[in-house]
């Protein structure tokens, strides 16, 4: 078990969401299900209540509590992707799987988690400051998914 792990509530569908996750995303497993020994409040004995899985390298837990909490733009995870493809690629799953676009290369998946879809063309152009950052960031505020070919655009001027 890793020493830090992102906990993400769910209603009941963290092993649905975890196995999305795992199918999306590379470096990404199931490494564990545990089913609750009791009844609890939201579920009852042989429910799944926790999923152990990791995403991109980064180890989460699902656990499905209930309907008690919902998830924000406040915790989002943030996916740095090479080309247009991959950028395609990921917001095309999680917009295309019940989720919902936002601005600025943001999506929310359909359990209400939320994604920065972005193209480390963009990153890079926010590194590199002065007039260059702020003609990317301005055409990046125009858009919700991320068009690699505009921002590269919008860094050479």
């Amino acid at each position: 078990m890793p020493a830090n792990s992102v906990c993400l509530w769910f209603d009941r569908d963290a092993e649905a969401a975890a196995r999305f996750y795992t199918e999306t995303f590379p470096d990404s497993r199931i490494t564990a299900i545990y089913k609750a020994p009791g009844d609890y409040p939201s579920g009852k004995a042989g429910d799944v209540l926790v999923v152990n899985f990791t995403v991109l390298g980064i180890p989460c837990i699902g656990l499905n509590g209930g309907p008690v909490f919902h998830h924000s733009e406040a915790f989002s995870f943030q996916i740095a992707t090479a080309d247009q493809a991959e950028t395609d690629r990921y917001w095309n799953a999680i917009t295309g799987n019940g989720g919902q676009e936002s601005d600025c290369g943001w999506c929310k998946d359909r359990w209400g988690i939320s994604w920065q879809i972005t193209p480390r063309v963009l990153i890079e152009a926010m590194a590199v400051g002065g007039d260059e950052a702020a003609r990317a960031f301005a055409a990046m505020m125009t858009m919700r998914k991320i068009d690699v070919a505009a921002i590269e655009a919008a860094r050479r001027g």
